[in-house]
């Protein structure tokens, strides 16, 4: 049997037939006469649509070869494939199937990489052939794209002019090889990462299109000091897959930048803000809008679910990690359990949580070992509020406060991995239980504070808390916590989430910021003078 070549088929009558609107043209057989209701092709993992006006789809390397469908009303199904490329008037393909739930698919091995081809099929019933459908097109592309990369910040080879814990500019260049007498597909996207790229396409977070000339340019904070690998994948439009990796040399900084409330160790304090999705942003204290210089994922948090539950507080390091930078403390009312993040990765906090120890020693006001009182938890259950309250001794090892049973306590002196801390009561009183506890960390001449919102009335106390000339703190300011008013209207309607990251603007003292109702951020001078940053992702 002699087919009609795809090229001379009429455009309007065959997009007609591949849609079903036309059936072969059979007064006697009216209601037998096969009729090709559709067509689509693709690979293994993906379909594509096609009829008379569709444009070319690429199809990349499969095993069996492009797999051509026809949705047919008949017994089986005809397929004839030309290469469009050579413009060969015979088909370099044609076969019959099947037809099962009115579907018949085919599969065409052989064809050339870089080649565009065109096809189209005929429904049959018995000894009756249908009119052909409308034209499909593909190109084939069985091809893998590579990549390669660089970065004059991080040579591969030589001396790093930069350091762990600061951007690098890395350039990904990647290429596409169109065979000999064929066409290639062309970049459809770029994926990286410093860690396992796992399964992913050009739809993952991580995917970027490139120029078009196939390049991709990144600044990319380096996480650890020493040996660094950045891999690389490369997807072409036929989705084949391209792998590379790039292996450099991160030197750790010999004077690393120490400011206390900065969590990816750039030297700027950070406000940290769960976004809309859970996951965790790091917003610099100077910022000029609410745009996240960095952010960590849900899964990392403690239930590996949001960041959105806890209270995060930071102020602070352990001396013996490599970063200066803080460590994060997480804590959800009436659990027992205190998450601590050690900051070894300039805030990714790859390593996951540890648990920070409660102390079983007490001191009094003197610094003296005391019994610790009745009712001092030997959990962290009974803390309703924590804060990072700033170094008390010398160095940066954090410190913090609890609000328990409407009292406040000090945990300070110590590694929070063992309990090395020891825990002093702070207050008797027992009316500290109606307050929002702020933290504004040390101010220019290392004099810390306690801020407090009265969520009944929406005023701010100020409690100073000044540094004496032996090196240790006076906390006698907070025994009246009704004491030291110094801003009203922060209501908790207005104002649900009160915070600091110490001083925004560079005026020596710690300011405060606040988030609204609709999620605006708004960062103050001092307690003073407003500033809307904007709305929160």
């Amino acid at each position: 049997m002699k087919y009609a070549h795809p090229r001379r088929l009429g455009g309007v009558a065959a997009a007609a037939v591949a849609a079903g609107l036309l059936t072969a043209p059979s007064a006697a057989a009216a209601n037998t006469a096969p009729t090709v209701l559709g067509t689509s092709q693709g690979s293994e993992y993906r379909a594509f649509a096609c009829d008379s006006t569709t444009d070319p789809i690429w199809i990349g390397r499969t095993m069996y070869g492009p797999s051509l469908n026809a949705k047919v009303d008949g017994t089986s199904a005809r397929f004839g494939v030309w290469d469009e490329t050579t413009s060969a008037e015979d088909p370099v393909f044609s076969g019959e199937a099947q037809a099962y739930a009115q579907q018949a698919k085919v599969a065409v091995p052989g064809l050339v990489d870089g080649h565009s081809y065109a096809w189209h099929a005929w429904a049959l019933q018995g000894t009756q052939t249908s009119d052909p459908s409308g034209d499909c097109h593909f190109a084939v592309d069985t091809t893998s794209p590579t990549a390669t990369v660089s970065s004059t910040d991080f040579p591969a080879s030589g001396t790093a002019t930069k350091y762990a814990g600061q951007k690098g500019t890395f350039v990904i260049k990647a290429v596409d090889p169109a065979p000999a007498g064929g066409a290639a597909s062309g970049i459809a996207c770029v994926r990286y990462s410093f860690s396992y790229l796992g399964v992913g396409d050009c739809d993952s977070s991580n995917a970027v299109k490139p120029d078009g000339d196939g390049t991709v340019t990144v600044d990319l904070k380096v996480l650890n000091w020493g040996t660094n690998t950045l891999n690389v994948q490369v997807m072409d439009n036929a989705g084949n897959l391209g792998q590379a990796s790039y292996t450099f040399y991160a030197p750790s900084n010999p004077n690393p930048p120490k400011t206390l409330g900065d969590v990816d160790g750039d030297g700027i304090a950070d406000i940290l803000l769960p976004d809309a999705q859970g996951n965790l942003q790091f917003i610099n204290v100077n910022a000029t809008d609410t745009t996240p210089n960095s952010t960590v994922r849900s899964v990392v948090s403690p239930d590996r679910t949001s960041w959105a539950p806890f209270q995060v507080a930071h102020r602070g390091w352990s001396d013996y990690h490599a970063p200066s930078a803080d460590d994060l403390f997480l804590h959800k009312p009436g659990q027992s359990y205190l998450y601590m993040y050690r900051n070894f990765d300039f805030g990714s906090f790859s390593q996951g949580w540890t648990g920070a120890d409660r102390s079983t020693e007490c001191v009094d006001a003197t610094g003296a070992d005391v019994t610790c009182p009745a009712d001092y938890a030997s959990d962290w259950s009974k803390a309703d509020q924590l804060i990072a309250l700033g170094p008390v001794n010398d160095g940066f090892d954090p410190s913090l406060v609890t609000l328990e049973n409407g009292n406040l306590w000090l945990h300070a002196g110590g590694d929070f991995s063992f309990g090395f801390q020891k825990a002093r009561k702070l207050t008797t009183t027992g009316d500290w239980g109606g307050y929002d506890l702020v933290a504004p960390g040390p101010d220019a001449a290392g004099n810390l504070a306690l801020w407090a919102r009265d969520r009944a009335t929406g005023e701010l106390h100020a409690y100073p808390i000044p540094k004496k000339a032996d090196g240790t703190f006076d906390f006698s300011a907070l025994a009246d916590s009704k004491a030291n008013v110094v801003a009203t209207g922060f209501t908790t309607a207005a104002y649900p989430t009160l915070g600091s990251s110490g001083d925004a603007d560079g005026d020596g003292k710690p300011d405060l910021w606040a988030v609204t109702a609709d999620r605006h951020l708004v960062m103050y001078s001092g307690w003073e003078d407003p500033a809307d940053l904007g709305a929160l992702r």
